[in-house]
Protein backbone atom coordinates (compact mmCIF):
# COMPACT_ATOMS: atom_id res chain seq x y z
CA UNK A 1 0.00 0.00 0.00
CA UNK A 2 1.62 3.42 -0.90
CA UNK A 3 1.49 6.28 1.47
CA UNK A 4 0.04 9.29 1.01
CA UNK A 5 1.17 12.85 2.50
CA UNK A 6 -1.78 14.94 3.67
CA UNK A 7 -3.00 16.53 0.49
CA UNK A 8 -3.76 20.86 1.23
CA UNK A 9 -7.40 20.93 2.15
CA UNK A 10 -8.01 22.88 -1.17
CA UNK A 11 -11.84 23.12 -0.80
CA UNK A 12 -11.42 24.04 2.96
CA UNK A 13 -14.54 26.29 2.99
CA UNK A 14 -13.42 28.23 6.20
CA UNK A 15 -11.83 31.14 3.83
CA UNK A 16 -15.69 32.40 2.58
CA UNK A 17 -15.52 33.76 6.31
CA UNK A 18 -12.96 36.70 5.34
CA UNK A 19 -14.85 37.14 2.25
CA UNK A 20 -17.98 37.93 3.90
CA UNK A 21 -16.25 40.27 5.74
CA UNK A 22 -14.89 41.91 2.89
CA UNK A 23 -17.85 41.55 0.77
CA UNK A 24 -19.46 43.41 3.94
CA UNK A 25 -17.43 46.45 3.43
CA UNK A 26 -17.03 46.98 0.31
CA UNK A 27 -21.16 47.05 -0.15
CA UNK A 28 -20.81 50.20 2.95
CA UNK A 29 -18.50 51.97 0.03
CA UNK A 30 -22.27 52.15 -1.84
CA UNK A 31 -24.50 52.50 1.35
CA UNK A 32 -25.44 55.78 0.83
CA UNK A 33 -27.06 54.87 -2.70
CA UNK A 34 -31.07 54.51 -2.83
CA UNK A 35 -31.88 51.18 -2.54
CA UNK A 36 -33.48 49.19 -5.68
CA UNK A 37 -34.93 46.22 -6.91
CA UNK A 38 -32.27 44.15 -8.48
CA UNK A 39 -32.89 40.24 -10.68
CA UNK A 40 -35.37 38.65 -8.64
CA UNK A 41 -33.68 35.44 -7.35
CA UNK A 42 -35.46 32.44 -5.92
CA UNK A 43 -32.78 30.99 -3.62
CA UNK A 44 -33.97 26.94 -4.03
CA UNK A 45 -33.59 27.64 -7.60
CA UNK A 46 -30.21 28.84 -7.45
CA UNK A 47 -29.34 25.94 -5.47
CA UNK A 48 -30.33 23.59 -7.25
CA UNK A 49 -28.49 24.85 -10.51
CA UNK A 50 -25.46 25.47 -8.64
CA UNK A 51 -25.59 21.80 -7.46
CA UNK A 52 -25.91 20.94 -11.31
CA UNK A 53 -22.42 23.00 -11.87
CA UNK A 54 -20.80 21.40 -9.22
CA UNK A 55 -21.96 17.98 -10.40
CA UNK A 56 -20.87 19.08 -14.13
CA UNK A 57 -17.58 20.26 -13.00
CA UNK A 58 -16.85 17.03 -11.23
CA UNK A 59 -15.86 15.54 -14.86
CA UNK A 60 -12.57 17.22 -14.32
CA UNK A 61 -9.44 16.31 -13.97
CA UNK A 62 -7.85 17.67 -10.08
CA UNK A 63 -5.85 20.05 -11.38
CA UNK A 64 -5.63 21.51 -8.19
CA UNK A 65 -3.81 18.07 -6.77
CA UNK A 66 -0.27 17.33 -6.82
CA UNK A 67 -0.94 13.85 -8.55
CA UNK A 68 -2.06 16.26 -11.44
CA UNK A 69 1.63 17.13 -13.13
CA UNK A 70 0.76 16.82 -16.89
CA UNK A 71 0.08 20.15 -18.42
CA UNK A 72 0.69 23.67 -17.52
CA UNK A 73 -2.05 24.27 -14.78
CA UNK A 74 -1.49 25.70 -11.12
CA UNK A 75 -4.26 26.61 -8.96
CA UNK A 76 -4.73 30.09 -8.03
CA UNK A 77 -3.91 31.10 -4.31
CA UNK A 78 -7.23 31.50 -2.44
CA UNK A 79 -6.40 35.42 -2.04
CA UNK A 80 -6.86 35.79 -5.88
CA UNK A 81 -9.85 33.51 -6.54
CA UNK A 82 -11.40 35.53 -3.17
CA UNK A 83 -10.62 38.98 -4.66
CA UNK A 84 -11.74 37.96 -8.00
CA UNK A 85 -14.54 36.65 -6.68
CA UNK A 86 -15.43 40.00 -4.95
CA UNK A 87 -14.31 42.15 -7.46
CA UNK A 88 -17.01 40.48 -9.38
CA UNK A 89 -19.55 42.37 -7.51
CA UNK A 90 -18.66 45.55 -9.53
CA UNK A 91 -17.85 43.60 -12.75
CA UNK A 92 -15.22 46.21 -13.67
CA UNK A 93 -13.56 46.37 -17.45
CA UNK A 94 -10.35 47.51 -17.57
CA UNK A 95 -10.84 49.15 -20.61
CA UNK A 96 -11.52 52.75 -19.48
CA UNK A 97 -10.93 54.51 -16.28
CA UNK A 98 -15.09 55.20 -15.78
CA UNK A 99 -15.27 51.39 -16.77
CA UNK A 100 -12.23 50.13 -13.90
CA UNK A 101 -11.10 53.42 -11.80
CA UNK A 102 -9.99 51.27 -8.73
CA UNK A 103 -8.90 48.38 -10.75
CA UNK A 104 -7.19 49.88 -13.82
CA UNK A 105 -4.70 51.59 -11.24
CA UNK A 106 -4.39 48.19 -8.93
CA UNK A 107 -3.34 46.82 -12.58
CA UNK A 108 -0.75 49.74 -13.10
CA UNK A 109 1.03 48.79 -9.77
CA UNK A 110 0.64 45.37 -10.54
CA UNK A 111 2.22 45.40 -14.13
CA UNK A 112 4.67 47.86 -12.49
CA UNK A 113 5.63 45.16 -9.80
CA UNK A 114 6.46 42.48 -12.86
CA UNK A 115 8.63 45.21 -14.22
CA UNK A 116 10.53 45.80 -11.43
CA UNK A 117 11.03 42.08 -11.28
CA UNK A 118 13.12 42.86 -14.56
CA UNK A 119 14.87 45.31 -13.29
CA UNK A 120 12.67 47.75 -14.93
CA UNK A 121 11.88 51.27 -13.33
CA UNK A 122 10.04 52.68 -17.07
CA UNK A 123 8.22 50.84 -19.19
CA UNK A 124 4.68 50.40 -21.03
CA UNK A 125 2.61 47.12 -20.01
CA UNK A 126 -0.76 45.63 -19.09
CA UNK A 127 -2.54 42.93 -18.66
CA UNK A 128 -4.13 40.99 -21.52
CA UNK A 129 -6.44 37.69 -21.40
CA UNK A 130 -3.38 35.18 -22.18
CA UNK A 131 0.05 34.76 -23.32
CA UNK A 132 -1.00 34.38 -27.18
CA UNK A 133 -2.63 38.20 -27.11
CA UNK A 134 0.40 39.27 -25.13
CA UNK A 135 2.92 37.91 -27.72
CA UNK A 136 0.88 38.67 -30.50
CA UNK A 137 1.11 42.45 -29.13
CA UNK A 138 4.93 42.11 -28.71
CA UNK A 139 5.39 41.05 -32.01
CA UNK A 140 2.60 43.75 -33.81
CA UNK A 141 4.97 46.37 -32.19
CA UNK A 142 7.56 44.50 -33.38
CA UNK A 143 5.80 44.75 -37.12
CA UNK A 144 5.47 48.19 -36.64
CA UNK A 145 9.58 48.81 -35.88
CA UNK A 146 10.52 46.66 -38.35
CA UNK A 147 7.92 46.13 -41.07
CA UNK A 148 8.22 43.29 -43.36
CA UNK A 149 11.06 41.55 -42.01
CA UNK A 150 11.00 37.77 -40.56
CA UNK A 151 10.30 36.74 -37.76
CA UNK A 152 12.12 33.82 -36.17
CA UNK A 153 11.99 31.22 -33.39
CA UNK A 154 12.79 28.19 -32.10
CA UNK A 155 11.59 24.76 -33.54
CA UNK A 156 10.19 24.29 -29.43
CA UNK A 157 8.96 28.02 -29.06
CA UNK A 158 5.72 27.92 -28.81
CA UNK A 159 3.08 27.37 -32.08
CA UNK A 160 1.26 30.57 -31.51
CA UNK A 161 4.70 32.45 -32.60
CA UNK A 162 4.24 30.77 -36.54
CA UNK A 163 0.57 31.42 -36.34
CA UNK A 164 0.62 35.19 -34.87
CA UNK A 165 3.06 35.65 -37.47
CA UNK A 166 0.55 34.81 -40.00
CA UNK A 167 -2.23 36.78 -39.03
CA UNK A 168 0.36 40.14 -39.12
CA UNK A 169 1.53 39.18 -42.19
CA UNK A 170 5.05 38.88 -41.24
CA UNK A 171 7.41 35.91 -42.63
CA UNK A 172 7.90 33.27 -39.73
CA UNK A 173 11.10 31.12 -39.84
CA UNK A 174 11.92 28.33 -37.36
CA UNK A 175 15.40 28.27 -35.92
CA UNK A 176 16.72 24.80 -34.90
CA UNK A 177 17.52 24.04 -31.24
CA UNK A 178 20.37 22.56 -29.86
CA UNK A 179 20.52 18.90 -28.03
CA UNK A 180 19.27 20.98 -25.07
CA UNK A 181 16.21 22.22 -26.43
CA UNK A 182 17.18 25.62 -26.63
CA UNK A 183 17.48 27.79 -29.82
CA UNK A 184 20.88 26.93 -31.62
CA UNK A 185 22.69 30.45 -31.92
CA UNK A 186 24.70 28.93 -34.83
CA UNK A 187 22.23 28.55 -36.23
CA UNK A 188 20.52 31.69 -35.67
CA UNK A 189 23.91 33.60 -36.55
CA UNK A 190 23.71 31.60 -40.15
CA UNK A 191 20.20 32.49 -40.68
CA UNK A 192 21.28 36.39 -39.58
CA UNK A 193 23.83 36.51 -42.19
CA UNK A 194 21.18 35.80 -44.80
CA UNK A 195 19.10 39.46 -44.06
CA UNK A 196 15.67 39.89 -43.58
CA UNK A 197 15.77 39.08 -39.74
CA UNK A 198 13.61 41.81 -37.79
CA UNK A 199 12.61 40.06 -34.71
CA UNK A 200 13.63 37.03 -32.97
CA UNK A 201 12.10 35.69 -30.32
CA UNK A 202 14.02 34.23 -27.05
CA UNK A 203 12.21 31.76 -25.19
CA UNK A 204 12.65 31.27 -21.63
CA UNK A 205 10.60 28.21 -20.34
CA UNK A 206 9.79 26.31 -24.04
CA UNK A 207 6.19 24.39 -23.25
CA UNK A 208 7.26 20.92 -24.00
CA UNK A 209 10.58 20.86 -21.81
CA UNK A 210 11.13 24.30 -19.76
CA UNK A 211 14.08 24.73 -21.77
CA UNK A 212 15.72 28.47 -21.71
CA UNK A 213 17.38 30.02 -25.13
CA UNK A 214 20.95 31.16 -24.69
CA UNK A 215 19.74 35.01 -23.91
CA UNK A 216 23.43 36.31 -23.25
CA UNK A 217 24.51 35.37 -26.51
CA UNK A 218 21.50 36.36 -28.60
CA UNK A 219 22.06 40.06 -27.20
CA UNK A 220 25.28 39.43 -28.78
CA UNK A 221 24.15 38.95 -31.99
CA UNK A 222 21.85 41.87 -31.44
CA UNK A 223 24.18 44.42 -31.23
CA UNK A 224 25.76 42.78 -34.52
CA UNK A 225 22.58 42.45 -36.27
CA UNK A 226 20.53 44.95 -35.24
CA UNK A 227 16.95 42.97 -34.25
CA UNK A 228 14.30 43.29 -32.05
CA UNK A 229 14.80 40.61 -29.29
CA UNK A 230 11.35 39.91 -27.60
CA UNK A 231 11.26 37.16 -24.67
CA UNK A 232 8.61 35.14 -24.70
CA UNK A 233 8.62 33.96 -20.24
CA UNK A 234 4.77 33.00 -20.35
CA UNK A 235 6.39 30.21 -18.44
CA UNK A 236 9.21 30.99 -17.03
CA UNK A 237 9.46 34.00 -15.87
CA UNK A 238 8.52 34.16 -12.86
CA UNK A 239 12.13 31.72 -12.50
CA UNK A 240 14.54 34.91 -12.13
CA UNK A 241 13.21 34.97 -8.49
CA UNK A 242 14.66 31.54 -7.97
CA UNK A 243 18.50 31.49 -6.47
CA UNK A 244 18.35 27.29 -7.38
CA UNK A 245 18.41 27.66 -11.19
CA UNK A 246 21.47 25.99 -13.03
CA UNK A 247 24.61 28.72 -14.57
CA UNK A 248 23.19 29.26 -18.23
CA UNK A 249 19.48 29.71 -16.85
CA UNK A 250 21.20 31.99 -14.42
CA UNK A 251 22.87 33.64 -16.91
CA UNK A 252 19.69 33.87 -19.52
CA UNK A 253 17.41 35.51 -16.79
CA UNK A 254 20.01 37.52 -15.14
CA UNK A 255 19.96 40.03 -18.35
CA UNK A 256 16.30 39.27 -19.27
CA UNK A 257 15.73 42.99 -18.78
CA UNK A 258 17.88 43.47 -21.80
CA UNK A 259 15.08 42.46 -23.86
CA UNK A 260 13.09 44.94 -25.69
CA UNK A 261 9.68 43.16 -24.94
CA UNK A 262 9.16 40.35 -22.07
CA UNK A 263 5.31 38.35 -21.69
CA UNK A 264 4.92 36.43 -18.89
CA UNK A 265 1.85 34.92 -17.75
CA UNK A 266 0.71 35.43 -13.75
CA UNK A 267 -1.83 32.53 -14.92
CA UNK A 268 1.20 30.30 -14.56
CA UNK A 269 3.68 30.80 -12.15
CA UNK A 270 1.98 33.64 -10.98
CA UNK A 271 -1.09 31.66 -8.54
CA UNK A 272 -3.70 33.64 -10.69
CA UNK A 273 -7.26 32.23 -12.21
CA UNK A 274 -7.66 32.25 -15.98
CA UNK A 275 -7.17 34.35 -17.90
CA UNK A 276 -4.00 36.67 -16.83
CA UNK A 277 -1.12 37.44 -18.91
CA UNK A 278 0.82 40.52 -19.20
CA UNK A 279 2.87 42.07 -21.95
CA UNK A 280 6.02 44.51 -21.15
CA UNK A 281 8.05 46.68 -23.20
CA UNK A 282 11.01 48.59 -22.34
CA UNK A 283 11.08 51.42 -24.39
CA UNK A 284 7.72 53.28 -23.08
CA UNK A 285 7.10 55.72 -26.46
CA UNK A 286 5.91 52.45 -28.39
CA UNK A 287 2.82 53.82 -27.05
CA UNK A 288 2.71 55.65 -30.10
CA UNK A 289 1.35 52.67 -32.50
CA UNK A 290 -1.57 52.14 -29.92
CA UNK A 291 -3.07 55.62 -30.11
CA UNK A 292 -6.32 56.34 -31.64
CA UNK A 293 -9.47 58.02 -31.04
CA UNK A 294 -12.12 56.66 -29.21
CA UNK A 295 -14.58 60.12 -28.22
CA UNK A 296 -17.01 58.28 -26.59
CA UNK A 297 -15.06 56.23 -24.15
CA UNK A 298 -11.60 58.48 -22.78
CA UNK A 299 -13.42 61.10 -21.18
CA UNK A 300 -13.16 60.93 -17.66
CA UNK A 301 -9.71 61.47 -17.06
CA UNK A 302 -6.75 62.85 -18.83
CA UNK A 303 -4.50 59.90 -17.07
CA UNK A 304 -3.63 56.85 -18.84
CA UNK A 305 -6.79 54.85 -19.98
CA UNK A 306 -5.57 51.46 -20.33
CA UNK A 307 -7.84 50.97 -23.38
CA UNK A 308 -5.10 53.49 -24.87
CA UNK A 309 -1.77 51.28 -24.57
CA UNK A 310 -3.99 47.40 -25.81
CA UNK A 311 -4.91 45.91 -28.47
CA UNK A 312 -7.68 44.33 -26.74
CA UNK A 313 -10.98 46.69 -25.37
CA UNK A 314 -12.98 45.33 -23.09
CA UNK A 315 -10.92 43.32 -20.21
CA UNK A 316 -11.48 41.80 -16.85
CA UNK A 317 -10.81 44.68 -13.96
CA UNK A 318 -11.37 41.26 -11.60
CA UNK A 319 -8.04 39.82 -13.18
CA UNK A 320 -6.26 42.92 -12.25
CA UNK A 321 -7.66 42.92 -8.77
CA UNK A 322 -7.12 39.48 -7.84
CA UNK A 323 -3.18 39.89 -9.25
CA UNK A 324 -2.92 43.04 -7.10
CA UNK A 325 -4.02 41.10 -3.96
CA UNK A 326 -1.43 38.52 -3.91
CA UNK A 327 1.25 40.46 -4.56
CA UNK A 328 0.50 42.37 -1.66
CA UNK A 329 0.58 38.72 0.12
CA UNK A 330 3.42 37.77 -1.78
CA UNK A 331 6.08 40.18 -2.91
CA UNK A 332 8.05 39.31 -6.22
CA UNK A 333 11.43 39.25 -3.65
CA UNK A 334 14.66 37.04 -3.90
CA UNK A 335 14.42 35.14 -1.51
CA UNK A 336 10.56 35.78 -0.23
CA UNK A 337 8.23 33.34 0.21
CA UNK A 338 6.73 33.74 -3.62
CA UNK A 339 10.66 32.63 -4.66
CA UNK A 340 10.62 29.91 -2.38
CA UNK A 341 7.48 28.05 -4.42
CA UNK A 342 9.61 28.69 -7.49
CA UNK A 343 12.60 26.56 -5.47
CA UNK A 344 10.64 24.15 -4.69
CA UNK A 345 8.86 23.28 -7.93
CA UNK A 346 12.37 23.10 -9.06
CA UNK A 347 13.87 20.93 -6.52
CA UNK A 348 10.78 18.55 -7.04
CA UNK A 349 11.70 18.92 -10.91
CA UNK A 350 15.61 18.00 -9.92
CA UNK A 351 14.26 14.87 -7.44
CA UNK A 352 12.33 13.56 -10.10
CA UNK A 353 15.03 13.56 -13.00
CA UNK A 354 17.58 12.07 -10.21
CA UNK A 355 15.21 9.02 -9.67
CA UNK A 356 15.27 8.56 -13.42
CA UNK A 357 17.99 8.55 -14.40
CA UNK A 358 18.79 5.42 -11.71
CA UNK A 359 15.87 3.81 -12.86
CA UNK A 360 16.86 1.33 -16.15
CA UNK A 361 13.48 1.29 -17.26
CA UNK A 362 13.74 4.73 -18.54
CA UNK A 363 16.09 7.24 -20.77
CA UNK A 364 16.06 11.18 -19.52
CA UNK A 365 16.91 14.21 -22.40
CA UNK A 366 18.33 16.04 -20.72
CA UNK A 367 18.16 17.84 -16.67
CA UNK A 368 15.38 20.04 -16.10
CA UNK A 369 16.24 23.87 -16.52
CA UNK A 370 13.49 25.07 -14.62
CA UNK A 371 10.28 22.67 -13.63
CA UNK A 372 9.78 20.33 -16.24
CA UNK A 373 10.31 16.50 -16.91
CA UNK A 374 10.55 15.07 -19.77
CA UNK A 375 11.82 11.26 -20.83
CA UNK A 376 11.33 7.81 -22.35
CA UNK A 377 10.51 4.40 -21.20
CA UNK A 378 13.78 2.32 -22.56
CA UNK A 379 13.24 0.62 -25.64
CA UNK A 380 15.05 -0.63 -29.35
CA UNK A 381 13.33 1.88 -31.65
CA UNK A 382 11.39 5.52 -31.18
CA UNK A 383 8.52 3.67 -32.03
CA UNK A 384 8.48 1.32 -29.52
CA UNK A 385 9.68 3.81 -26.69
CA UNK A 386 6.49 6.03 -28.05
CA UNK A 387 3.98 2.67 -27.65
CA UNK A 388 5.32 2.26 -24.02
CA UNK A 389 5.18 5.74 -23.05
CA UNK A 390 1.38 6.05 -24.00
CA UNK A 391 0.91 2.93 -22.41
CA UNK A 392 2.41 3.98 -19.10
CA UNK A 393 0.25 7.40 -19.32
CA UNK A 394 -2.82 5.11 -19.48
CA UNK A 395 -1.63 2.62 -16.65
CA UNK A 396 -0.54 6.00 -14.65
CA UNK A 397 -3.99 7.75 -15.32
CA UNK A 398 -5.99 4.73 -13.65
CA UNK A 399 -4.21 5.19 -10.81
CA UNK A 400 -4.71 8.70 -10.46
CA UNK A 401 -0.97 10.03 -11.20
CA UNK A 402 -2.06 12.53 -14.31
CA UNK A 403 1.16 12.81 -16.38
CA UNK A 404 1.42 14.39 -19.96
CA UNK A 405 3.08 13.13 -23.16
CA UNK A 406 5.01 15.07 -25.91
CA UNK A 407 6.71 14.40 -28.90
CA UNK A 408 10.35 15.61 -28.71
CA UNK A 409 13.00 14.78 -31.34
CA UNK A 410 15.33 11.81 -30.80
CA UNK A 411 18.19 13.72 -31.20
CA UNK A 412 17.51 15.53 -27.70
CA UNK A 413 18.28 11.69 -26.24
CA UNK A 414 21.92 12.05 -27.88
CA UNK A 415 24.28 9.08 -27.10
CA UNK A 416 22.20 8.32 -24.38
CA UNK A 417 19.74 6.30 -26.73
CA UNK A 418 20.89 6.52 -30.00
CA UNK A 419 18.85 3.98 -31.20
CA UNK A 420 16.16 6.27 -31.21
CA UNK A 421 17.52 8.43 -33.87
CA UNK A 422 18.47 5.32 -35.94
CA UNK A 423 14.73 4.70 -35.88
CA UNK A 424 13.00 7.87 -36.48
CA UNK A 425 13.11 11.83 -35.99
CA UNK A 426 10.87 11.98 -32.64
CA UNK A 427 10.15 9.88 -29.94
CA UNK A 428 6.69 10.05 -27.61
CA UNK A 429 8.28 10.85 -24.00
CA UNK A 430 6.24 11.28 -20.80
CA UNK A 431 6.32 14.73 -19.58
CA UNK A 432 5.88 16.19 -15.92
CA UNK A 433 4.97 19.91 -15.18
CA UNK A 434 5.90 19.70 -11.19
CA UNK A 435 5.10 23.78 -10.99
CA UNK A 436 3.37 23.41 -7.71
CA UNK A 437 5.42 23.84 -4.46
CA UNK A 438 3.64 21.09 -2.80
CA UNK A 439 4.99 18.77 -5.41
CA UNK A 440 8.33 18.43 -3.41
CA UNK A 441 6.37 16.44 -0.73
CA UNK A 442 5.01 14.67 -3.14
CA UNK A 443 8.03 13.08 -5.24
CA UNK A 444 7.71 9.58 -3.74
CA UNK A 445 3.97 9.08 -4.58
CA UNK A 446 4.22 10.17 -7.55
CA UNK A 447 7.28 8.05 -8.74
CA UNK A 448 6.10 4.71 -6.86
CA UNK A 449 2.55 4.93 -8.73
CA UNK A 450 5.28 5.88 -11.79
CA UNK A 451 6.52 2.22 -11.08
CA UNK A 452 3.33 0.34 -10.68
CA UNK A 453 2.02 1.74 -13.84
CA UNK A 454 5.47 0.97 -15.88
CA UNK A 455 5.16 -2.50 -14.12
CA UNK A 456 1.72 -2.91 -15.42
CA UNK A 457 2.29 -1.37 -19.21
CA UNK A 458 5.53 -3.00 -19.18
CA UNK A 459 5.49 -6.45 -17.41
CA UNK A 460 8.88 -5.15 -15.50
CA UNK A 461 10.12 -3.92 -12.34
CA UNK A 462 12.64 -1.58 -11.88
CA UNK A 463 16.11 -3.06 -12.15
Amino acid sequence: MLTQPPAPAYFDPAALTAFQAALNQLGQGFADLPDFEGLPTDPAALEQVLREVAERLRDNYPYFHPLYAGQMLKPPHPVARLAYMLALWINPNNHALDGGRASSHMEKEAVAQLARMFGWQTHLGHLTSGGTVANLEALWVAGRLRPETTVVASTQAHYTHARISAVLGLPFEPIACDPYGRLDADALEARLRQGGVGTVVATLGATATGAVDPLPRLLVLREQYGFRLHADAAYGGYFGLARTLGSPARAAFDCLGEADSIVVDPHKHGLQPYGCGSVLFRDPTVARFYKHDSPYTYFTSAELHLGEISLECSRAGAAAVALWATLRLFPLEPGGAFAAHLERSRAAALDLQARLEQDTRFVTAFAPELDIVVWAPRAASAAEASRRARAIFAEAARRNLHLALADLPTEFFGSIAPEFAASGDTVTCLRSVLMKAEHADWVDHIYAVLGEAATAALGQPAA
